[in-house]
């Protein structure tokens, strides 16, 4: 079952031209084109399904700054200093509120681990620091347990995923950017060199640059176009759950569970450091590239060998522009969550917050995380193929620093001066010596 998105304004005519086509209508490729048409540029998304019927709704919601790798946190900061603003921008409700986010610690080690990270991050002057168990127990009461820490950030905050993209894309296309579904894009085309248009399952779009904000699709699609994109899929599994009386109003996560109060009055809730990676032919073609975080991860990960990976193999990794593709075979990815996974965060959530002990499940879904092998996002142009722009790889990360992404490509694209250090995120990192 997938989340209930809110309707968006579609485009029905195909443009024959403009300046940029943005591939992917999840929350980075919809911001990308809210903050082109801002400026006056003339952009068309197209979506080979519906915005934001992938990863975009099916996440927890979370816009966070503390505990990110500090490569993201500037990032991060600036996505945050855009939430706040965001309802006001897209004169609509993106669900998000600033109610603050708690990691909570269950011994002294977590709790160093998390000073370790405050003392790093120190230099972006971010309101995260480590409190204790009465101040825990003031923000999130109803607990069992006396946690003996937990990092705290009051400006960190959650919108809600089936509203937040859609709000955004509505915004794009009141701009006058081209928004477009169930418009699936087969690949580019170059002259003398550069990229000159994009060819759709509608027809072709003359443009001078793209943006691909795929998703778990990227990779799938730069490999028709000879760009290597190291980039494996996560299955992440959430339940939401109707209003559950005496349970704490904020976001919060431990080892093993992570749970938020929703706009509606109920709560996503999910197992935290728990996610499924099913076997692909990827698994093993990019077994090098992950293997230093596999060393690192392995006791957040599931390895699963189902149906994924013959349905992986049968998939083509080339095809003519002239001829359907995989995009258009498969419209939207809808996994089936892991009810193993949810029930275990279920069950450990109960334990240490008894008032959830009477929730009642109103829906399970799962969405595919695209994972880059050092958890960080492309947001570059590939230096190959000039004109041609990627946005993708967020590991998990991508609505809450969705907007600031979309911000920093728009102004990749347009040569302007960058919102954060684009640095971390250039496509070359992963270049072959």
């Amino acid at each position: 079952m997938s989340p209930r998105v809110d309707p968006v304004r579609t485009t029905t005519e195909l443009p024959a031209e403009t300046d940029v086509v943005v591939i992917g209508g999840g929350i980075v490729g919809t911001s990308t084109a809210l903050f082109l048409a801002e400026r006056g540029v003339p952009v068309a998304l197209c979506e080979k399904g519906r915005i934001a019927g992938e990863q975009s709704s099916r996440n927890w919601g979370w816009c966070r700054k503390m505990g990110r790798d500090l490569a993201e946190v500037p990032l991060a900061v600036e996505s945050l200093r855009l939430w706040e603003g965001m309802n006001v921008r897209t004169n609509a409700e993106t669900g998000f509120r600033q109610t603050g986010v708690v990691y909570l610690c269950e011994t002294s080690n977590e709790a160093a681990k998390y000073e370790a990270w405050l003392a790093r991050a120190a230099s972006y002057q971010i309101d995260s620091r480590l409190i204790g168990t009465d101040e825990i127990d003031r923000l999130l009461p109803g607990s069992s347990r006396r946690w003996p820490a937990a990092l705290y950030t009051p400006s960190d905050g959650c919108a809600e995923p089936e509203k937040a993209t859609s709000a955004i894309a509505n915004a794009a296309f009141g701009k006058g950017a081209a928004i477009l579904e169930r418009c699936a894009v087969r690949g580019i085309e170059t002259k003398a060199g550069r990229l000159s248009g994009v060819v759709t399952e509608r027809g072709p779009i003359r443009c001078s640059k793209v943006v691909l904000a795929g998703g778990a699709w990227s990779r799938l699609f730069c490999g028709n176009l000879g760009v290597e994109l190291p980039q494996l899929k996560l299955l992440a599994s959430v339940m939401r759950t109707g209003p559950v009386a005496g349970a704490p109003d904020r976001a919060a996560g431990a080892d093993n569970f992570a749970f938020r109060k929703r706009l509606d009055g109920g709560y996503s809730i999910a197992r935290r450091n728990a996610n499924v990676a099913e076997l692909t032919p990827d698994s093993f073609r990019l077994f090098s590239d992950f293997l230093p975080a596999l060393v690192t991860q392995w006791h957040e990960l599931r390895l699963r060998v189902g149906r994924s990976f013959l349905e992986e193999w049968r998939i083509p990794r080339t095809w003519a522009l002239d001829a359907a593709t995989p995009f258009e075979a498969v419209r939207t990815l809808d996994p089936a969550p892991s009810r193993a996974i949810l029930d275990e965060g279920e069950r450990n959530l109960v334990r240490s917050f008894p008032a959830f002990g009477g929730m009642k499940v109103a829906e399970r879904w799962a969405g595919l995380v695209d994972a880059t092998p050092d958890g960080i996002p492309v947001i570059s142009e590939v230096p190959t193929l000039p004109g041609f722009y990627i946005a993708s790889g967020f590991s998990g990360h991508g609505f809450g620093i969705g907007p600031g992404a979309g911000h920093l490509m728009a102004d990749l694209v347009m040569g302007e001066t960058p919102i954060a250090d684009p640095a971390p995120y250039r496509y070359q990192r992963f270049a072959k010596a």
